[in-house]
This record gives C-alpha cells, sequence and structure tokens, in this order.
C-alpha cells in the first residue's frame, strides 16, 4: 500500500445556496480589479448590506506589506462611506491571477477581517465558506466587540 493510496479524498465544497449566486459573481468581478503585483493572489468580497445595498472589496497590496488591504476592509469602507448599516450575507473568493474569472474559490477571511466583519454584522449574518454557510459565530466565536470596551 503507498501513502496515496491511503489519503483522504480532497473535501468538495457544497454547491452555493441560489442566495449566493448573485454574491459570487459580484466578488468574482471585484477580483479582476485587485492591485497584486507581489502576490498574484486576487482577493474579491462582496456582501449584501441590510437595506439591500450590494458592496464589494478587493485586495491592494503594498511593497511595505503592512499596509497591505485585504478585500474585506475595502468591502467596510464602502458600507460606511454608502450610509452604513449592517451586513447579513458575506462572500469571499480568491486565487492565483492567472485563473479564469469563474475559477475563483470560496476562501475564509483571515482573522483580522474575520473580526473586522464582527462589527458590521447583522444579528443574521451568514457567510458562505469553504465548508458552506456558516454564522458569524461560526467562523469567530467569542469575539471581542464594543460591549467588551465598556466596564
Amino acid at each position: 500500500m503507498s501513502l496515496h493510496d491511503s489519503a483522504a479524498p480532497e473535501p468538495v465544497a457544497p454547491e452555493p445556496s441560489e442566495e449566493f449566486t448573485d454574491l459570487l459573481a459580484a466578488a468574482r468581478e471585484i477580483a479582476e480589479r485587485a492591485y497584486t503585483p507581489y502576490s498574484r493572489f486576487r482577493v474579491g468580497a462582496a456582501g449584501l448590506a441590510e437595506d439591500g445595498r450590494l458592496v464589494r472589496g478587493c485586495n491592494v497590496e503594498n511593497a511595505g506589506y503592512g499596509v497591505t488591504l485585504c478585500a474585506e476592509c475595502g468591502l467596510i469602507s464602502e458600507l460606511v462611506a454608502g450610509g452604513g448599516g449592517r451586513l447579513r450575507r458575506f462572500v469571499c473568493v480568491g486565487g492565483d491571477e492567472s485563473l479564469p474569472r469563474g475559477e475563483r474559490q470560496v476562501v475564509m477571511p483571515c482573522g483580522r477581517c474575520r473580526q473586522l466583519l464582527s462589527e458590521h454584522a447583522a444579528p443574521d449574518l451568514v457567510l458562505l465558506t469553504p465548508e458552506g454557510p456558516r454564522g458569524m459565530d461560526d467562523v469567530l466565536p467569542q469575539a471581542f466587540g464594543p460591549a467588551d470596551l465598556r466596564p
């Protein structure tokens, strides 16, 4: 028996529900505008605000890596600049710049971005993850929030 014979099959992501179809398309579209001269890994994020607005963002790299902006930062900036509100649905896609738009796959936000999303989440926020739809508490349990700053 070889190592290849005993390897577990790669997980297959479930098909996204219909409510995420438009968000996936929007995230894949905005990923094309990402500025990624260093990693060549384009990320696009799309969300649905409580008032029905579609908000999007893409990653913007910088030679000083610490000031690189994640796609979620751009999305939250657009949410706030457009009048604020809370997010009800969210999806993030990513992949190498050589991939055709439709092949960018759902990726998880980094920990910093999960915290950022948590601050702007409606109570019923659902994120599309590689494993399927999840609530904010599932992707960021015991999140630090505004209530933690008050005595």
